[in-house]
């Protein structure tokens, strides 16, 4: 069985084998980027393996050795950006669309985690029933950094993990190991790298839960929990600006840390990620929040900021953004509110419907 696109037909691989079905992101020299026909080809899989009465799992993985996915297509965006195209419009539409359905998947989705997941990998994974992660997990949102907004539901995810650690984790774009995205609420379980393709196979005759029980292993120590009481101090506060002063004011090292790493990034990023975070923890269902991630997305995507982050970052590599505005001060309300600015006829509308962690496997 194999529904890829014509467009791209090697880059996502599917195929199903006695009870399960398997999905596999297949652009390894891109870390697995994704695209918008790999996004749809997805969809159309998951669509027709619902429907199906012999498929009672679904798996994802990544191959190639560096991990299940990089995030979306940078360089396309840019280029979209640049010309004032419609394609990253589109693409998020699909791809927001894609993460809702995962979430509210009836059948277990089981994702491996294993090596980098980032941004778009963290929506077509860390929405999903069954969520693994390995010695071997990076997992981060890393978006503030190319002038951006955390999106595919991760802005939602976030504001739901402990305390202020997911704000830390979108303020700054850090990436996590496999012991703090579970606390984070981003993963479930733990499995060693090597035991993950036994696991996979073994989905395809028995179910999820019975497999689990053979792989899954204590994590090893994570870093997080330890710096709850900084972190939940210092990124508690009302604006960015407060929120930089007490990291700089608190004696622990990793905090000054991040108050470096925090004003490296996009300052109107971080203001809008900030506001995004907060707003998401009142909106309710994750569908409401993607479609406030739409709003956002859009307004970026008309921001100097997301073409000057990429080029600084993925294009010539500089390493040297020239933010505008160059400052947390410098970024009003009036441009922050901006980015939540209803969309008209264009709006991204989903229908709420229940979780796949709802539903009874």
């Amino acid at each position: 069985m194999n529904h890829a696109s014509p467009e791209e037909p090697d880059h996502v691989l599917l195929r199903t084998e006695g009870h399960a079905a398997y999905i596999t992101l297949n652009r390894p020299k891109a870390l697995n980027a994704l695209t918008h026909p790999m996004a749809l080809s997805i969809d159309e899989a998951l669509d027709a393996w619902e429907h199906d009465t012999a498929v009672e799992t679904v798996l994802i993985e990544g191959s190639g050795e560096r991990g299940l996915c990089a995030g979306g297509d940078i360089r396309a965006i840019y280029a979209d950006a640049r010309t004032g195209g419609t394609a990253s419009a589109d693409f998020w539409r699909d791809e927001y669309r894609l993460n809702a359905r995962i979430a509210r998947y009836p059948k277990p989705y089981v994702a491996l985690m294993d090596g980098i997941v980032m941004g778009g990998g963290v929506g077509i994974s860390a929405h999903g029933t069954v969520r693994i992660v390995t010695e071997r997990s990076r997992i981060a949102m890393p978006e503030t950094g190319i002038g951006f907004v955390p999106d595919v539901g991760g802005t939602y995810l976030l504001s739901l993990a402990p305390g202020e650690l997911g704000t830390h984790l979108a303020l700054t774009g850090t990436p996590v190991g496999a012991t703090d995205a579970m606390l984070c609420g981003l993963a479930d379980h733990f499995v060693p790298s090597p035991a993950l393709p036994a696991l996979a196979r073994e989905l395809a005759a028995h179910p999820v839960h019975t497999v689990l029980q053979r792989y899954v292993e204590e994590p090893p120590p994570g870093e997080l929990a330890a710096a709850r009481e900084w972190i939940d101090h210092c990124y508690a506060a009302d604006t960015a600006e407060e929120i930089v002063a007490r990291l700089l004011a608190v004696d622990v090292p990793a905090a000054k840390a991040a108050a470096g790493t925090l004003l490296a990034k996009s300052p109107t990023a971080v203001k809008v990620t900030l506001a995004a975070l907060r707003r998401a923890h009142r909106l309710g269902p994750l569908e409401r929040v993607l479609e406030q991630e739409y709003r956002v997305s859009l307004a970026a995507l008309s921001s100097p900021d997301l073409v000057e982050g990429i080029r600084a970052q993925v294009i010539d590599k500089d390493r040297d953004p020239r933010w505008s505005p160059g400052t947390l001060e410098a970024v009003g309300p009036a441009e922050v509110e901006r980015f939540f600015a209803p969309l008209g006829d264009r709006e991204l509308r989903l229908s709420p419907s229940a979780s796949s962690r709802e539903v009874a496997w």
